[in-house]
């Protein structure tokens, strides 16, 4: 901390990071120290590789295989606080506002679903892709404002209620049929903007 000028929490993130990637080693009581065998050993996505909107619908195509299934375990495992705070994330979707807050009930969103399937490896999975894509949805947000109409926000909403809907209703197959069709949606939504901005780049 002293020497980079850094806080503690920093230091954390930073040695949390090396330990994922099997470069470091914490011992209790004693402390951190560099790995015997000091390789790259968990699976990473970072920020780095999430560049372009073609590392995005990747990445989505990923998630599109997870979401399935998981809306389907919380559609069985959900708790009555679990639709409350679906429902929550919903209306600050919806809500006409910043960017950066709708991307944020997004994540939220999405990040319940995980908790809500009672499966402590979805619930971390969603974690840690939602943090890495807000950046580059938030730019897929931002660079097609141009070419996404004005129902943009509803048709979103439509598909998260159709989500919750299922959820709520404890119906396993409706929220697997649901979640594929919001991501499956997604893709496309992204595939398209991706041939859109090349197009738009090819004609200057």
């Amino acid at each position: 901390m002293e020497v980079l000028g850094v806080s503690r929490t920093v230091v954390r993130e930073a040695v949390a990071r090396l330990a994922a990637e099997g470069l470091v080693e914490a011992r209790q009581g004693k402390g951190v120290f560099v790995s015997e065998t000091a390789k790259y050993q968990a699976f990473q996505i970072t920020r780095d590789e999430l560049a372009s909107l073609h590392d995005v619908i990747q990445l989505l195509e990923l998630r599109l295989c997870v979401e399935t299934e998981m809306a389907s375990l919380a559609a069985e495992r959900r708790s009555e606080v679990d639709v409350m705070n679906m429902r929550q994330q919903l209306k600050l979707l919806s809500a006409k506002g910043e960017i950066d807050d709708s991307v944020k009930a997004d994540v939220e969103f999405h990040r319940i679903i995980a908790k809500a399937s009672n499966n402590l490896y979805y619930a971390k999975l969603i974690d840690f892709l939602g943090v890495r894509l807000v950046p580059p949805r938030s730019l897929y947000l931002s660079q097609s404002q141009a070419y996404v109409d004005d129902s943009y926000n509803a048709v979103i909403s439509r598909e998260h209620e159709a989500i919750l809907d299922a959820i709520a209703c404890r119906d396993p197959d409706r929220a697997r049929l649901a979640a594929r069709t919001h991501m499956s949606e997604s893709l496309k939504r992204h595939r398209e903007l991706e041939s859109y901005m090349s197009s738009k780049d090819s004609t200057g």
